[in-house]
């Protein structure tokens, strides 16, 4: 007893915190419930979609009541046309209609493989006010062959029958030798439930894949 004493007195400051090392996977025993400030929420994948020179991935089930957040990520965009913007809009009617009211805020920054040419700031042509139109989420995504957008779209409490529905963005994409960062947010001004989302290029087709998760 005496040296497991000592040996959990070397894991104590002097001040009475245990230190790091004193916890691993095996020095609690028996543990059946967690306090309720500690956070054991997960993420749960509803549906993946993989688009293969399609005009557009809409996800128009599982978006309801079940999740106060979701999540989309999106993988390797490779658009048609080149130098297209990836979009997004929503709908209350289950996919019939996307022209939810949106009013966002939309800035970027980008750099040049050769580090010669950088900038960032507010981007005006892809911001909304209390327009149907689609978001962008991300734009000039390059079309070559190794060229693609990647990112994540966050939805929250879109069943809400009494709030607007806040969105936010963080996209990367490459176009020629820049790599380009957009950082997007807004909301879309209904107090409808969101049941459907749709994503797509402004312009032509694309490729990629586009997945859906609800936030525990």
């Amino acid at each position: 007893m005496g040296t497991i004493t000592r040996s959990f007195a070397n894991n104590i400051t002097t001040s009475g915190v245990l230190l790091p090392a004193s916890l691993t996977n095996n020095s609690i025993a028996n543990v059946t419930a967690y306090n309720a400030a500690v956070a054991t929420g997960n993420m749960v994948l509803i549906s993946s979609q993989t688009a293969s020179n399609s005009a557009s991935i809409s996800f128009t089930t599982g978006i309801n009541s079940t999740y106060k957040e979701y999540q989309f990520y999106f993988i390797d965009i490779n658009p048609a046309t080149d130098g297209a913007n990836f979009q997004f809009n929503m709908s209350t009617d289950s996919g019939s209609n996307y022209n939810v009211t949106k009013t966002s805020t939309y800035f970027s920054a980008y750099h040049s493989e050769s580090g010669t040419d950088n900038a960032f700031g507010y981007t005006t042509s892809h911001d909304l006010a209390q327009s149907t139109a689609f978001q962008s989420i991300s734009h000039d995504i390059g079309s070559g062959a190794d060229e693609s957008g990647a990112g994540t779209l966050t939805l929250f409490n879109p069943a809400s029958t009494t709030y607007v529905k806040h969105f936010i963005s963080s996209a990367n994409n490459t176009y020629v030798s820049y790599t380009q960062n957009h950082y997007m947010a807004g909301y879309g001004n209904t107090t409808s439930a969101i049941n459907a989302v749709q994503f797509k290029m402004d312009s032509g087709n694309f490729d990629g894949t586009i997945l859906m998760y609800g936030i525990v």
